[in-house]
């Protein structure tokens, strides 16, 4: 890869450019370069906010033939960086953002550009949604491309589960579509095969009826954890797949519902999403309800209001890793609850079990996500100030994971890891999955241009 750019060439780029081109000295190239993790600082030679499909093909286009590193930026939340290069090209999607829906027909298309906050304000006034990230600004591109798990998993699946239609740019500047009917091998690597095959400038989802959701934000002492979990986890064995949600240790805030002593210290929180109103997720989660909780926050609400309420804060260092566990006996939640101790307090850390089935377990088996059977996932997600707290926040992550491997499935959820090596991308997939991606690879991105991502090689 080269990061010489020849003027000759980017003048000739800016000309039939009808987005912006940002180089180093621009005005707001700082400010388009920064991430969702404040520990990637990386400063690209171009960056090409995109503002349509043709855009897009020319950056492709002159990134190809340049030979720049070439990034894909949509949400930009990933935590190993990989929407930012040293020295190359970012095809910035992120002016690319409108969002179509048909109710009649039950779908909605976005562009690439778009994130969850587009996607669920569009679709909330017709009373319908799909399964999208745990908050707003997530890009729903890189996110539902990597398979797409939420809140609202164990009702309706997973956001690949609901992908119909996809439009891409080819690393060869092709505009190529695919669906069931249409290049279906390469639709099927799109449910979980990520950013590898090349630029998503279009997504057409299938919608639900949901006119309403009940969060219920119940909080507890770190002490009377191990009790709450256990009851937690048997209710979670039977509950309906209304009920999505997760466990979690974090640091308390100060609001009302927050017991004075439990503001800025670590706490035990149940967050329940219930997918209906709140008279039927009381009477849903009553055995909940009855542990003597020492905080809550219930309220009945649209969808779309409830991601952006639990949106995450900018501006923090990230580190964050996952396991799948294909059961969770009384050792394992004993060890979760132990290493919730190795977390950073204060910061906005969470300490996060996420149960699974459902939906999501019954989900098309064939898609390249092997992860979706395991009933439990571990996520251990770091955000902290102090770069001096950096080794410990990783070390959090790997000790919890280390000490819940003996029920790891071995499976993992690539959206919510960084760079963990090449077996933990095969065990994304499953290893005969990688093959055929590999395969497919080959196919529409032969030289790996498109390699910033949980890359496949091509065969």
């Amino acid at each position: 890869m080269t990061t010489h750019i020849d003027n000759t060439a980017l003048k000739e780029f800016r000309q039939g450019f009808s987005g912006e081109v940002l180089l180093p000295e621009d005005a707001g190239y700082d400010e388009a370069r920064t991430l969702f993790n404040a520990m990637i600082d990386r400063h690209p030679g171009v960056i090409a906010q995109c503002d349509e499909v043709e855009d897009v093909v020319s950056a492709v286009n002159f990134g190809r033939q340049l030979g720049l590193e070439i990034a894909v930026r949509g949400g930009g939340h990933g935590v190993a960086g990989k929407a930012l290069t040293d020295g190359g090209l970012v095809i910035d999607l992120r002016r690319m953002h409108r969002v179509a829906v048909n109710p009649e027909a039950r779908t909605a298309t976005t562009a690439g550009g778009s994130t969850m906050s587009h996607l669920d304000r569009a679709t909330q006034p017709h009373d319908l949604a799909t399964t999208g990230g745990r908050v707003s600004t997530t890009g729903v591109g890189g996110y539902t491309l990597g398979g797409g798990d939420g809140w609202l998993a164990r009702k309706f699946g997973l956001a690949c589960d609901n992908l119909i239609a996809a439009e891409l740019v080819t690393a060869d500047g092709s505009i190529v579509h695919a669906s069931a009917q249409e290049n279906p091998e390469l639709f099927w690597a799109l449910h979980g095969g990520g950013g590898n095959f090349g630029v998503a400038t279009s997504l057409t989802f299938r919608l639900h009826v949901l006119k309403q959701v009940t969060a219920l934000l119940l909080l507890w002492s770190p002490e009377k954890a191990p009790e709450v979990l256990h009851a937690y986890r048997d209710f979670l064995e039977a509950a309906p797949d209304d009920v999505g949600g997760a466990v979690v240790y974090l640091t308390a805030p100060p609001e009302a519902f927050v017991p004075d002593h439990l503001v800025a210290r670590l706490t035990f929180a149940v967050l329940i999403v219930y997918a209906g109103p709140e008279v039927e997720a009381r009477d849903v989660v009553a055995p909940l309800l009855a542990l003597g909780h020492e905080g809550e926050m219930i309220a009945e609400m649209p969808y779309a209001d409830l991601q952006c309420m639990l949106d995450d804060p900018h501006g923090y260092r990230n580190y964050c890793s996952a396991d799948y566990l294909d059961t969770l006996p009384d050792e394992a939640i004993e060890l979760f609850c132990e290493r919730a101790g190795d977390m950073i307090v204060p910061s906005h850390s969470q300490h996060v079990l996420i149960p699974q089935g459902g939906a999501v377990a019954r989900g098309p088996s064939d898609f390249p996500v092997p992860w979706r059977h395991a009933p439990w996932a571990v996520h251990p997600f770091g955000m902290w100030e102090d770069p001096a707290d950096d080794e410990r926040g990783r070390q959090w992550s790997h000790r919890l994971r280390r000490d819940l491997s003996p029920w790891a499935s071995g499976s993992v959820y690539l959206n919510f890891i960084g760079d963990e090596g090449r077996e933990r991308i095969i065990a994304g997939f499953g290893r005969a999955n990688y093959e055929r991606l590999s395969r497919i690879k080959a196919q529409y991105d032969p030289q790996n241009l498109f390699h910033l991502n949980q890359n496949i090689v091509p065969a």
